[in-house]
């Protein structure tokens, strides 16, 4: 849990609440808010419900300003980007990486045409 929310404070520069040290923490941002909780929080209410670093299917979406920026500021923080910053046909310039636990963090720009 404090490998993920140490993760997404550095990605996002936005402090992490953590409500409760080492067992559960938010990222609150204009857009939403991210919960991280620790497997021990979350199996004592819900035995079984998630598998660290299985889930492999979830993308987490940060608008961004400048999607070279990010990558600049980025590139001493994740390891190997997924893809590298790229102009998409459906309007977007984004890049994407993976968290600790392996979910897919896409970083993007709408772009003018």
């Amino acid at each position: 849990m404090d490998l993920l929310a140490d993760f997404y404070e550095q990605v996002t520069g936005v402090a992490i609440n953590r409500l409760h040290p080492g067992e559960y923490a938010e990222l609150r941002t204009p857009g939403g808010v991210l919960a991280i909780t620790s497997q021990r929080k979350l199996d004592a209410r819900t035995p079984g419900a998630a598998t660290p670093a299985a889930k492999r299917s979830l993308i987490v979406d940060f608008r961004v300003e400048d999607v070279d920026r990010e990558r600049a500021r980025l590139g001493p923080i994740v390891r190997r980007f997924v893809l590298e910053p790229t102009d998409q046909p459906w309007g977007n310039r984004a890049m994407l990486f993976r968290d600790p636990d392996g979910n897919l963090v896409n970083v993007f720009h709408p772009i003018r045409r």
